[in-house]
């Protein structure tokens, strides 16, 4: 068997092995592998259908749905209205501005009768004698503008308000050509309620919490 058939080396057992150890090196590197994404992938899944991110968006509900700091208070028309005076805190001075005799009069006795109280009655200064061609005009001091006159105001409605320069608390009411009668008392008084009515609370909530 020696000779020239004697195998020298012994390279193709040799070369085998090492191709054998890189395919099992390479096929165990591509099981870890895939096996991790596989298992990032059942992660994944899970928490979509358990819902694992439910407390962090809950915890930002909460946030948003938060009610918002409460404004400063400032003034409104509302908020004035529960210190507006009753009509027994106003004197009205009653004038006729027509050529009807006897409608100033008869148009203090009224109002009168619904809580004011009554100044003086008589006929309209030259300014406005024969010159009020609406139903009225109701005149008071600059502060009256916002204070009694909106009271008076429910009596007769369609009459204009204007400011003048007195300095005292009186207001004046002339009667104008267009006057016929004062407000039905029923609808005075509602116009009254609403104007003495506390202002809505405002909403601070959001909608959808």
């Amino acid at each position: 068997m020696g000779g020239q058939y004697r195998i020298t080396g012994n390279k193709y057992p040799r070369m085998r092995r090492p191709r054998r150890r890189g395919r099992l090196a390479l096929l165990a590197v591509a099981s870890v592998t895939a096996l991790g994404v596989i298992g990032w992938g059942t992660l994944q899944l899970i928490d979509v259908f358990t819902g694992g991110g439910k407390s962090a968006s809950a915890v930002g509900t909460k946030e948003e749905c938060a009610p918002e700091a409460a404004p400063k208070a400032s003034p409104s028309p509302a908020s004035a209205a529960r210190t507006l005076p009753k009509p027994g805190q106003i004197t009205v001075n009653v004038l006729n501005a027509t050529t009807r005799t006897g409608l100033a009069k008869q148009t203090a006795d009224e109002l009168k009768k619904r809580g004011f109280r009554i100044g003086r009655v008589d006929n309209a200064t030259q300014e406005f004698d024969k010159k009020v061609k609406g139903t009225g005009i109701l005149l008071g001091s600059a502060s009256s503008v916002n204070t009694s006159l909106p009271v008076l105001a429910t009596q007769l409605a369609g009459a204009e308000s204007r400011a003048d320069t007195r300095k005292s608390a009186d207001v004046d009411l002339i009667l104008g050509d267009g006057f016929k009668k004062l407000t039905a008392q029923a609808d005075a008084d509602k116009a009254l309620a609403a104007l003495y009515a506390p202002p809505p609370k405002p909403d601070t909530t959001k909608k959808g919490c």
